[in-house]
C-alpha cells in the first residue's frame, strides 16, 4: 500500500444489527457482533484484528448503539472510547454512514475510508487485505466509489446482487499474481427470488454484494449531496455540531426525523462512477444458522481436539448442536436438525430452514415475551 496515504486510511465498522436469525445465541442485548459463533473471538473482535493490519488503531472507528458502546468494552478490551460512534436509534446504513462520515471528516479531511460490517466472517483474510489495498489505491484519486463484490457459488435468495460493466485494469502495483479482477458496476439488485437468483447465477456477470465499501470522504460526501441532499444537509449540521456542547442534542434532533434507508439504495444505485473489486476469500455474513452450521463444515477441524462427551447421539446423521458448556444434550433417531440451547431459551430447527428463525423472533415479540429476546 502507498504509504503516502496510509496515515490518512480510516476503517468505519458498523455494528448496530441485531442478528435475529441467529436467536437465541443474538439477541437484543447481545447481537451477533458480540458472540464468539467458533470458539475464536467475537465477531466485532475478529472484524478489528482483520483490518488493524491496514488501519493504525488510532483510525478504526466503531458506529453502534448504545448498549453496543456498553458491550464494546467487554469485547474489544483498550478501543479508543473516543472512536465509538453512537447512534441514538437505526436507521439502516445510509444514515449511519452519513454520521460516521461528519466524525472521520473532522478528524481528517483527507481521509480515505474503507466501511465493513461487524458481523461477517472472511476466512481468507490475506486475499481479502490484498482487495481491499487495491481498493484504497482505486478510491484515493476521488473520481468513484469502491466495493467489493463475492463471486457466487449458488442462487443465494439471502444476499443483494452487484452485476458488472466492463471489466478495467487493475493498479499496477497489485497486478503480478493478483487474485481479483476490476469491474465498472452496471447495477445494484435487492434480494432476489429464487428463479431470479438462478438467472443471476448462469449469467456470470453478477457477484455477492459483500457491504464492504471504501472511498475518499470527498466522493462519498459528492453522493450524499447530489443522491441525497437532505441527509446531507444533516450531515453537515453535524459536523458542524461535533465537538460542542450541542453535540448530543443535534444528532438525536436528526435522528428523529430522518428516514431509514440502506446505502446501496440511497447512493450506491445513483452514483455515476462506482467501481467492484472481485474474488473469492471465504466470505459469509452468517446471516443464518445454516451458513453458520455449513462454514462449521468447512473448517479443517481436528475431531478429537472439538469432541463433546456430553453430546450423545444415537442413529442421527447430519446434526449440529450447540448447547452451554456442562449440559449433557442426547439425540436419537433424527437427522437433518439443527439445535440451539442458551440458558433460557432452546431452538430445534431442521436444516434448511434457518431462516424462518426470524419469524419465530417475530412471533415472540406479538406474544410479549421480550424478556427473551
Amino acid at each position: 500500500m502507498n504509504s503516502g496515504f496510509g496515515k490518512h486510511v480510516y476503517a468505519l465498522i458498523m455494528a448496530g444489527g441485531i442478528g435475529k436469525r441467529l436467536w437465541p445465541v443474538s439477541r437484543k442485548q447481545m447481537p451477533k457482533q458480540f458472540a464468539d459463533l467458533y470458539d475464536e473471538g467475537t465477531m466485532i473482535a475478529k472484524t478489528v484484528q482483520r483490518i488493524s493490519s491496514t488501519v493504525i488503531a488510532d483510525n478504526i472507528f466503531i458506529i453502534t448503539s448504545e448498549q453496543g458502546r456498553k458491550l464494546i468494552a467487554a469485547s474489544l478490551s483498550g478501543f479508543r472510547p473516543d472512536n465509538i460512534i453512537v447512534e441514538p436509534s437505526s436507521r439502516n446504513t445510509a444514515p449511519c454512514i452519513a454520521l460516521a462520515t461528519a466524525h472521520i471528516k473532522k478528524r481528517d479531511p483527507d481521509a480515505i475510508t474503507i466501511v465493513l460490517p461487524a458481523d461477517h466472517l472472511v476466512l481468507d483474510n490475506q486475499t481479502f487485505i490484498h482487495i481491499v489495498q487495491a481498493g484504497i489505491e482505486i478510491a484515493s484519486v476521488k473520481k468513484g466509489l469502491v466495493t467489493i463484490g463475492v463471486k457466487a457459488d449458488r442462487p443465494e435468495t439471502d444476499y443483494g446482487y452487484i452485476q458488472v460493466d466492463e471489466e478495467l485494469p487493475i493498479p499496477l502495483a497489485f497486478a503480478a499474481g493478483c487474485q481479483f479482477t476490476l469491474f465498472r458496476v452496471k447495477a445494484f439488485a435487492e434480494k432476489p427470488d429464487l428463479t431470479t437468483a438462478v438467472e443471476f447465477l448462469e449469467s456470470k456477470d453478477f457477484y455477492w454484494n459483500s457491504g464492504v465499501f471504501i472511498w475518499h470522504i470527498d466522493a462519498i460526501s459528492r453522493e450524499f449531496e447530489r443522491s441525497m441532499p437532505d441527509l446531507y444537509k444533516d450531515l453537515l449540521t453535524i459536523y458542524e455540531s461535533l465537538g460542542t456542547e450541542k453535540e448530543q442534542k443535534v444528532i438525536e434532533d436528526v435522528y428523529s426525523w430522518i428516514h431509514p434507508i440502506s446505502i446501496d439504495y440511497g447512493i450506491m444505485e445513483k452514483a455515476d462512477h462506482v467501481f467492484v473489486l472481485t474474488g473469492e476469500f471465504g466470505w459469509t455474513d452468517l446471516g443464518s444458522w445454516d451458513e453458520v452450521v455449513k462454514v462449521a463444515g468447512r473448517r479443517s477441524l481436528n475431531p478429537e481436539e472439538h469432541s463433546d462427551d456430553r453430546l450423545v447421539q444415537i442413529d442421527c446423521e447430519n446434526i449440529y448442536v450447540r448447547k452451554p458448556a456442562g449440559k449433557v444434550v442426547c439425540t436419537i433417531g433424527i437427522r437433518d436438525v439443527i439445535i440451539i440451547e442458551t440458558d433460557d431459551a432452546l431452538l430445534i430447527c431442521k436444516k434448511g430452514e434457518s431462516h424462518r428463525v426470524e419469524e419465530a423472533v417475530d412471533t415472540l415479540r406479538r406474544d410479549e415475551l421480550e424478556e427473551y429476546l
